[in-house]
């Protein structure tokens, strides 16, 4: 498959389409998704077969981590409509709330404090993953920088935080 042979790949999808399907459902409860993350498992197995190497597990192994994975990337919060990254930052980080009215109970007060005490790439890091159930790879990429520099953000500004709130890890 990984020379891009189409019999193998559709040999493969004979063989692990069940379990694939199976898995896929049982993450995500909905037969329609469970479908569409099973047909991407497949796809992504076809693009990356370069990438499989048999000293690290079976092929069954592997073909069924990416379907977890993508799976419960399906589960994450999608919503209705798309905000801006930026704006939300823009708002957590405003010096004086626009509307003091829609200004959220003592809660949003409380974030917005705690991520003014970091530097501006690493808020934003943390916005984008907490908010928005981003990865440190989707940060990366949308933010333009290595996947190193964005967990380092990440991994930074939570310590940050810890210390700014006082919070222990026991």
């Amino acid at each position: 498959m990984a020379s891009g042979d189409a019999q193998a790949a559709a040999a493969l999808v004979r063989r692990y389409q069940a379990r694939v399907f199976g898995l896929a459902r049982a993450i995500v409860h909905e037969p329609g998704l469970a479908e569409e993350v099973a047909q991407e498992a497949f796809v992504r197995a076809w693009r990356h077969a370069a990438a499989y190497d048999s000293r690290r597990g079976a092929v069954s192994t592997w073909l069924l981590a990416i379907t977890r994975n993508l799976a419960i990337d399906a589960l994450r919060p999608r919503r209705e409509e798309p905000v801006d990254p930026q704006a939300l930052l823009t708002r957590l980080l405003a010096v004086e709330p626009a509307d003091e009215a829609a200004q959220a109970a003592q809660g949003e007060e409380f974030v917005r404090q705690a991520l003014r005490g970091l530097p501006l790439e690493q808020a934003r890091a943390i916005a984008l993953a907490v908010f928005y159930g981003m990865s440190g790879r989707k940060i990366a990429e949308i933010e333009g920088i290595p996947l190193g520099t964005a967990k380092t953000r990440l991994r930074r500004g939570m310590a940050r935080l810890r210390d700014q709130l006082e919070v222990s890890d026991g």
